[in-house]
Parts: C-alpha cells; sequence; structure tokens
C-alpha cells in the first residue's frame, strides 16, 4: 500500500510540474533523470559533473530509490542537473540533502537553476514525504547563492564548519 501511495504522489508531483516549468522558457524541459539517459550523462561528463563520469557508478545512483537526478535540456541538450538524496534517522522525519548543481556555461543567469533546484526540492516534498531539504555552497560562491535564494532556500547565518575524512580506503 506504501508503494502504491508513494506512486500516486509521484503521478501528481509530475503531472503538476509540467505546467509549472513551462513558465520558465518553452524550450527548456526538467525532469528526473532514467536509466536511459546514461548515455547522454556519458556524453556530457565533466562539463556538468565534477569528474569524469563513472558509468558503474551512475547506474548504480540511477537505480538507488535514495538517489536523485534532475535534468535541464534545451531542446535535446543536456544543459543543466541537480542531484540529491533523501535519508531518514531514528529521531527526524525524511530529509533531502541537495548535493550538487551545475548548468552549462552557455545557460547559466537563465532561471534554469533555480527551477531544476525548486524540482528536486519540491519533488522530495511531494513524493517522498521529506519534510526538509539542505544543501552547503562556499560563501564566496554568489550564482549558487543566488540560485537557492531564488528556489525559496534561506541562509543559516550561523556560520558551518566542514571537516573531512579523506584516505578512507
Amino acid at each position: 500500500m506504501e508503494k502504491y501511495r508513494k506512486k500516486q504522489n509521484l503521478l501528481a508531483f509530475v503531472s503538476q510540474q509540467v505546467f509549472l516549468w513551462k513558465e520558465m522558457d518553452k524550450n527548456v524541459e526538467i525532469r528526473l533523470a532514467r536509466e536511459e539517459d546514461l548515455p547522454v550523462l556519458q556524453a556530457i561528463g565533466e562539463a556538468l559533473f565534477d569528474y569524469p563520469l563513472k558509468p558503474g557508478r551512475a547506474l548504480e545512483f540511477l537505480k538507488d530509490d535514495r538517489h536523485h537526478l534532475v535534468l535541464a535540456f534545451s531542446r535535446d541538450q543536456l544543459v543543466g542537473m541537480a542531484s540529491g538524496f533523501h535519508y531518514v534517522h531514528p529521531d527526524k522525519d525524511p530529509t533531502l540533502f541537495v548535493n550538487e548543481v551545475s548548468i552549462l556555461d552557455d545557460f547559466q543567469n537563465q532561471g534554469i537553476g533555480r527551477n531544476i533546484v525548486r524540482y528536486l526540492v519540491e519533488y522530495a516534498g511531494k513524493a517522498l514525504g521529506c519534510t526538509s531539504a539542505w544543501v552547503l555552497t562556499e560563501n564566496s560562491n554568489i550564482p549558487a547563492r543566488k540560485a537557492y535564494a531564488a528556489a525559496r532556500g534561506s541562509e543559516e547565518r550561523e556560520p558551518i564548519l566542514l571537516i573531512e575524512f579523506d584516505g578512507l580506503k
């Protein structure tokens, strides 16, 4: 029953988004990635991702129900992406972590970043039951901060300290 309810929520969300995203640019389609998108993801590679795509990891990501990738296409060209994952904790409701957002240079400052972040966050709330979402970025990353604010995000004023654990393997 739970799986059926999630599928109905997803269908309702997607049908609403078809209308909402048409307001941005009639030539830009924003949607969730599918396994069939793997060749397009491989072709774009480092133009949108931090490093060359690892096909096995990309397929693993696309098949994992907790990982989410939103793609933006201008006509048939992949021009942007936002990735994230949702998680649960024993004392908290499901939460979305927005992992990465990237827009090709020629397509920046057109509202695509704002809209793919909004799509990902709204999908997490409506289709996945997440009650919150969060992302980290550098203070100096003004374009990202503007996109997150335009997507209805709000900045925390308390400084965050990032601690990394490298060399785990």
